[in-house]
Formats: C-alpha cells, sequence, structure tokens
C-alpha cells in the first residue's frame, strides 16, 4: 500500500471519527497514515495513570495484585513438615499419588 493510498484510505473516515468508534479497518489506516517520527504530545497522560493502575505491569481489571498474607509459625511448620514426609516416602521408593501407601 502506497503513501497516497493511505493518505486517500484516512480521507475516507473523516466524517466517521466524530462518534469516537472506530473499526479495525478504520485504526489501521489511521496507523498508516500516522508520522513514526512524531514525538508525543508533552501534555498526554499515560493510560495506566488515567485508568488508577499507576505501578502495576497489568491493569486491576485484568489481573488482581497479588496479596501476601503473614503465616504464624505453625502453619510453616506443618507445609514443611508435609513435604519432607512426601520427599522421604519417595525417597524409600514407595508411592502415595492416588492416597494410598502402595509400592510401585
Amino acid at each position: 500500500m502506497s503513501i497516497l493510498d493511505v493518505e486517500a484510505a484516512a480521507g475516507m473516515f473523516e466524517s466517521e471519527v466524530d462518534d469516537g468508534d472506530f473499526t479495525d479497518g478504520e485504526l489501521a489506516v489511521l496507523a498508516l497514515a500516522a508520522d513514526p517520527d512524531q514525538q508525543p504530545d508533552p501534555g498526554a497522560v499515560p493510560l495506566a495513570v488515567l485508568m488508577g493502575d499507576r505501578y502495576t505491569p497489568l491493569p486491576e481489571w485484568y489481573m488482581p495484585a497479588a496479596v501476601v498474607r503473614g503465616r504464624s509459625r505453625w502453619h510453616t511448620a506443618i507445609a514443611l513438615a508435609i513435604v519432607v514426609s512426601l520427599l522421604l516416602i519417595e525417597a524409600v521408593g514407595l508411592c502415595v499419588s492416588y492416597g494410598q501407601l502402595v509400592r510401585p
């Protein structure tokens, strides 16, 4: 597609730009017609700031931030005991995959 085709196609959509709804084809034509070397407007606001997601890599509505909860020592001890017991069972050569202690 030459630059003349892009400019002609971009002019074709000028009457439809006012309502704010763009189709994928219109957005593609406008993107191809844009100047790639143009600097952003100094007063432009980043989308993350505009939506309120300041320091998260993904927007809050897409994936909420992980919540760190403090666990007591006995929760940690129980989890560690379960992991160690499973490793010992595996080291002995037994299997507990289905909840029963069996020899494979």
